[in-house]
């Protein structure tokens, strides 16, 4: 469990202030002295000291407008396997921006602390930390200060990354603010990339392994695994398919180029593989119950994680199974903002394990006497079933956050990077190896040879094996909020989304792919009184179970989620990024515009 400590830093560095505000933030983190003038030669020669500094690059996370409320909540919705209920509510902010048609205005956005500054408030923190560790800290390999080094470097690497993710083009500054720089335009995302793919480099000789050090033994903490890892996925994204002012294409920078790129996120990925040094978890549910119960000992599958105290975080709060009332398993009636769209139930093989952990289609009723029950919801209802308060330790009481960390990346992703990097240069038998390695967890042993060896021996050419790939990603990923950066990158948006809303009308008539899916379900209650024994989930389940089963109604209408998956009339490829917020292009002096038509 994590050791949970107040930060209220506030550090004057070469004359800027920089102030925490006063919150529950992260385990060990370091209560600074109460000194404001520290001079920047003895912060950064002294190892508790920096290790404060650097803790303070993350605190703007924990901020309310910021990645807990607003980039985690919002960001990502809605694909062809993830929906946002919020889109129900047409023309709202929030509908709007899970709809594919956010404006600068928009309400829920439009505040000068929203996530942009939050980010550029840890960017700033970064540089000053990095600038002072290169000229006071002597970072070298092996070192505390280098570990220190690499941490700041990264922190600073996922700031720009979801800046980019979110908004394309952004403003780009690697040292503290001058009053040269306070104003600055766009840089071209192919500069900051590749910027962030040498510092990542650095990085990554800097930082141990986990476990390898006492700085690396949770996953709260970045290691060499990570920095890998990301370094992979950015090498990806940057040599991948986005939309530019100029229209959807790859990048034009030879040193983005996908042979340079892929054979690089290949030799990271590989890298991570070979060390030993994380793994997939045994089982898919193991790995998600250890999540949930705030397992954060490094070594694992999970090999980063945005940390969040018990006052901080809306990951739960946000996408947990709904709890309509205070029960016997939260203190707070939470969850259910969105959930996998109802397709996705259907397109998993039945054997698959993933399936019942990703989706489900029940909620957590209103408790009689602190007890509530699990009930269906209708089959345009489903709930992530991979963050759950019913598998935590803890017992929430927060009314406004659950504490959770949010899983940056995990080890199921350095296979399938290397899956989709060996495929593009060594061919589908290179990429073979990875791609069975993830299925294996997937299927019971008796299902393995069908399902594991013969699926993926039987993808032959590269363009059955990249889609395979693509598919899997689905399987392994839905719920966690990286589809739509995958789809982008692969110029599969709209046209995963456009497939999506042909497959929930075949759904909604019983037709096509979805003919054999019941319209009725039958449910009883097990012997705890409260956990759901449903029959007719599966394809070709029409029949009566028997009298001690109720029935459900399975045939909600589907047009409203047809209709709003994204806003009619919006062409989604044409909206891969957020609007910069009106509040930054007013205080920009001119120098920022919004492009991509806004």
């Amino acid at each position: 469990m994590k050791n949970l400590i107040k930060i209220c830093t506030v550090l004057l560095l070469t004359g800027l202030l920089i102030s925490c505000e006063e919150e529950d933030f992260e385990n060990d983190f370091l209560e600074a002295p109460a000194k404001s003038t520290l001079d920047e030669s003895i912060i950064f020669s002294t190892v508790d000291l920096a290790k404060g500094a650097v803790d303070g690059i993350l605190e703007p996370v924990g901020q309310t407008n910021s990645y807990r409320g607003r980039f985690i909540p919002y960001y990502g919705f809605n694909t062809d396997v993830e929906y946002n209920y919020s889109s129900d509510d047409e023309g709202s902010a929030d509908a709007d921006l899970v709809a594919y048609d956010a404006k600068p205005n928009n309400s829920r956005m439009n505040s000068e602390n929203n996530a942009w500054a939050m980010m550029y408030q840890g960017i700033e923190r970064a540089n000053i930390v990095i600038r002072g560790l290169r000229n006071y800290g002597n970072p070298e390999p092996g070192t505390e200060f280098g570990q220190l080094l690499g941490a700041a470097l990264t922190y600073r690497a996922i700031y720009y990354a979801d800046l980019m993710k979110a908004w394309g083009d952004v403003p780009a500054r690697f040292e503290p603010i001058t009053t040269e720089t306070i104003y600055l335009g766009k840089t071209s995302r192919d500069t900051i990339y590749k910027r962030l793919i040498a510092d990542l480099g650095e990085a990554s000789t800097l930082v141990a392994w986990p476990n390898e050090t006492a700085a690396t033994t949770t996953v709260e903490r970045i290691n060499k695994a990570f920095v890998k890892g990301f370094r992979a996925r950015l090498a990806m994204v940057a040599s991948g398919y986005q939309q530019y002012p100029d229209g959807i294409r790859r990048s034009n920078d030879p040193d983005l180029s996908v042979q340079k790129m892929y054979q690089l996120a290949l030799d990271e990925c590989r890298a991570v593989i070979n060390s030993g040094k994380a793994s997939l978890e045994p089982t898919f549910e193991g790995f998600w119950r250890k999540y949930n119960q705030e397992n954060i000992n490094a070594g694992g599958e999970s090999l980063w994680e945005i940390p969040f105290s018990s006052g901080r975080g809306r990951v739960l709060f946000s996408f947990a199974v709904r709890h309509r009332s205070v029960d016997q398993f939260t203190g707070q009636p939470r969850g259910g903002t969105a959930g996998p769209t109802p397709t996705v139930y259907y397109d998993y093989n039945e054997n698959d394990l993933r399936r019942d952990v990703t989706c489900v289609p029940y909620e957590w009723g209103a408790a009689v006497e602190g007890i509530a029950q699990q009930q269906l919801v209708g089959i345009d209802t489903w709930y992530f079933g991979k963050y759950r308060y019913e598998w935590m330790d803890r017992y929430v009481t927060s009314t406004n956050d659950d504490g959770v960390n949010f899983i940056y990346m995990r080890y199921a992703e350095v296979l399938l990077t290397a899956a989709e990097a060996a495929n593009e240069l060594e061919g589908p038998g290179a990429a073979a190896p990875y791609l069975k390695e993830l299925r294996r967890r997937a299927f019971p042993s008796a299902q393995q040879a069908e399902m594991v060896d013969a699926y993926v021996d039987a993808l032959s050419s590269k363009e059955a094996m990249f889609d395979a790939i693509v598919e899997e990603y689905k399987y392994e990923y839905t719920g966690e909020m990286d589809r739509k950066m995958d789809l982008i990158r692969w110029n599969l948006l709209g046209t995963k989304l456009d497939e999506e809303k042909a497959k929930l009308s075949d759904l909604n008539t019983r037709s096509g792919e979805y003919a054999n899916v019941p319209t009725t379900l039958y449910y009883k209650y097990e012997d705890d009184g409260y956990t759901l024994d449903i029959y007719g989930l599966n394809r070709g389940e029409t029949g009566n179970p028997g009298p001690e089963y109720s029935a459900f109604n399975w045939d909600q209408p589907l047009d409203e989620m047809i209709n709003t998956i994204y806003k009619p009339g919006v062409d989604p490829d044409q909206r891969q990024f957020w609007p910069i917020w009106q509040v930054f292009l007013d205080a920009s002096n001119g120098k920022l515009t919004n492009d991509y038509g806004y």
